[in-house]
C-alpha cells in the first residue's frame, strides 16, 4: 500500500540558518487530544525549541501549541515539554551525539504522515557567524546565477 503524501504543518526555519545538520530522524510525538486538533489546523509554532534526553526519554521543549479554540477544560499548558517517541537504541544513539561531540539536538519540521503526527529531529554543530555569512553569500551568488540563467534563455 503506498504511503499518503506527508502534509508539514510547522518548520523550524531559523535552525538551518543557525546550524550545520548532521544527522536527521523521525520522531513520533506524545500529544493530548486537544493538542492533536490544534496542530491539525496548524497553530503550531516550533521558532526556539529544542529537544534533550532526560532520564533515558527524549522530550521537546520551548514547542507552542496553541490552545484548541473548542478544547476548553481539556486544553493543556501550550508550552508544557512534549515526549518524542524512539526506540531506545536511537534514543541512546542521540545521547551519545550529544554528550561526546558536544552536538545539539534540534527540531526541524512538524508532519502529518498516515494521520499521524511526526516530528523531524536533527543532530546539529552550531555555527559561528563566519559561518552564517558564508551561507548567505553562496546562497545569493546562487540566486545571482540562476536569473542570468533565465535571462539568458528568454
Amino acid at each position: 500500500m503506498p504511503h499518503k503524501e506527508e502534509k508539514v504543518v510547522a518548520q523550524n526555519r531559523k535552525a538551518r540558518h543557525d546550524y550545520f545538520i548532521e544527522e536527521t530522524w523521525e520522531a513520533g510525538l506524545e500529544l493530548k487530544g486537544t493538542e492533536v486538533k490544534s496542530i491539525r489546523l496548524g497553530k503550531c509554532n516550533m521558532k526556539d525549541c529544542y529537544a534533550q534526553v532526560k532520564d533515558g526519554e527524549l522530550f521537546v521543549y520551548g514547542m507552542h501549541i496553541s490552545p484548541y479554540e473548542k478544547g476548553n477544560i481539556f486544553n493543556t499548558d501550550p508550552l508544557r515539554p512534549k515526549r518524542l517517541l524512539m526506540h531506545k537504541a536511537e534514543i541512546r544513539k542521540l545521547q551519545q551525539a550529544v554528550m561526546l561531540k558536544g552536538l545539539a539536538l534540534i527540531p526541524l519540521s512538524l508532519y502529518l504522515k498516515d494521520g499521524r503526527i511526526k516530528m523531524e529531529i536533527a543532530v546539529c554543530k552550531g555555527k559561528k557567524l563566519y559561518d552564517k555569512r558564508d551561507t548567505m553569500a553562496k546562497q545569493d551568488a546562487q540566486r545571482e546565477m540562476e536569473r542570468h540563467m533565465r535571462e539568458k534563455l528568454r
